[in-house]
């Protein structure tokens, strides 16, 4: 287990990513810097800090970040969209690695990378004096940040699938993510993440992502975990912190209860 500290420039997960090295995660969805603070110093390569799924905001998200300044896990966001402005304050408060949800189409996948970077290379807003400048102490910030932002896209929709192989192409994308659940919904088999046809379309990103020599990865459960890595998965989340603290919590309580206690 590495305990060096994340550094975010230059981005050494972003060079991983890119590397194809297998870099495990974790989800954080608790909203809370303490138990992101906790989940820190497991050792995870990455930690999933969640907007979509999970009641964050701009105050809980800046809260975990802080918390992580010690720890050798990335911080990744994934925006509740993603839309410029939102993913303009992400960076600005201190974000370098985003995962933008439910990406569909080319157009959508070069509108997500450019909306990390600044003109010429894309059309993210200036600001001088905020967070991930460190409010004006960075000096040689705007010459080296476009290349210190990682761009990984979702890819779960049967949409997503079918445009995969354009997904892939763009510049900028640094990895495909597999939504299975949703997957599994848009064809018509919502929670069966095993049907065929599901398993189809996950083969076919992975092949995808591999052709084009992209990262990609999977938020998974523990049982599942090494299967997906055995399919050349690379970023592969293996659990989130609701799970973890709702499994411990009851098998604890289950352990010493006694019927009609």
């Amino acid at each position: 287990m590495t305990t060096t500290p994340y550094v975010s420039m230059p981005n050494s997960f972003r060079r991983d990513l890119r590397a194809r090295k297998t870099l495990i995660g974790c989800w954080a969805s608790l909203a809370n810097n303490i138990t992101t603070e906790i989940l820190g110093y497991a050792g995870f390569d990455w930690l999933l800090i969640d907007g979509e799924h999970a009641p964050n905001d701009w105050g809980s998200f800046i809260g975990q970040l802080q918390a992580l300044k010690d720890s050798p896990s990335a911080p990744i966001v994934r925006p509740q969209w993603a839309e410029p402005v939102i993913i303009k304050r992400l960076l600005d408060i201190g974000f370098f690695n985003f995962l933008m949800p439910n990406v569909e189409s080319e157009d959508q996948a070069r509108a997500a990378v450019a909306a990390t970077r600044y003109p010429p290379q894309g059309m993210r807003g200036v600001g001088t004096v905020h967070r991930s400048i460190k409010y004006g102490y960075v000096p040689d910030y705007f010459t080296r940040i476009n290349e210190d932002i990682s761009v990984t896209v979702q890819i779960e929709s049967r949409k997503g699938v079918e445009n995969v192989e354009a997904i892939a192409s763009v510049d900028g994308v640094d990895g495909l993510f597999i939504g299975p659940s949703d997957l599994s919904a848009d064809y018509g088999v919502l929670g069966q993440v095993s049907h065929p046809e599901v398993v189809r379309a996950i083969e076919r990103v992975v092949a995808t992502a591999k052709a084009a020599g992209k990262a990609v990865g999977i938020l998974t459960g523990e049982k599942d975990a090494r299967r997906y890595l055995d399919m050349g998965m690379t970023m592969v989340a293996v659990g989130g912190d609701v799970g973890i603290f709702k499994t411990a919590t009851k098998t604890l309580a289950d352990r010493f209860k006694t019927d009609g206690a």
